[in-house]
């Protein structure tokens, strides 16, 4: 499968808007609950010179098909930040996309920001997530319960 990155777009997030509203992504991925408006903010303060976040894009064979994204970006004594990542085209799920993807833009960002380290947060019971993760190097440094709901702190020491 061909895999690409490519630079999020005011377009890329209005067509994703939507789709990280499916029940299927919603079960997996927990996301605040903000407007159309105001995720079009968040995106446009992603341009900006000190912006704390960043992502991609993820095409699979011309699709788009998810994003990847890095925030809480910390360039301070010990630089590090957070991961996320979510396939929002659910047949594109199980197809090893995402470690693939996960494996090109983690170097991109530790090279951008100087990062020792890369941590994420990730449902328990999301399987497939914590493997891409654990693919990528990460190792889990923690559990806890939110909401009700158990999750894992997973870290890549760089």
């Amino acid at each position: 499968m061909n895999i690409k990155l490519c630079e999020r777009t005011r377009d890329t997030v209005v067509s994703s808007y939507e789709k990280y509203r499916q029940p299927e992504i919603t079960r997996t991925l927990p996301m605040r609950d903000l407007s159309l408006e105001e995720t079009l903010a968040q995106f446009e303060r992603t341009s900006l010179p000190d912006s704390a976040s960043c992502g991609k894009t993820l095409w699979a064979n011309g699709h788009y098909v998810g994003d990847l994204w890095i925030y809480s970006i910390n360039t301070n004594e010990t630089p590090n930040a957070m991961l996320s990542f979510c396939i929002f085209e659910t047949e594109f799920w199980g197809k090893g996309i995402m470690s693939q993807a996960v494996a090109l833009f983690l170097p991109e960002c530790v090279t951008r920001y100087s990062l020792s380290s890369i941590g994420a947060f990730v449902y328990a019971d999301n399987l497939p997530s914590v493997k891409v993760l654990q693919k990528n190097g990460f190792v889990i440094r923690e559990e806890l319960v939110e909401d009700g709901r158990v999750s894992v702190y997973l870290e890549k020491s760089i």
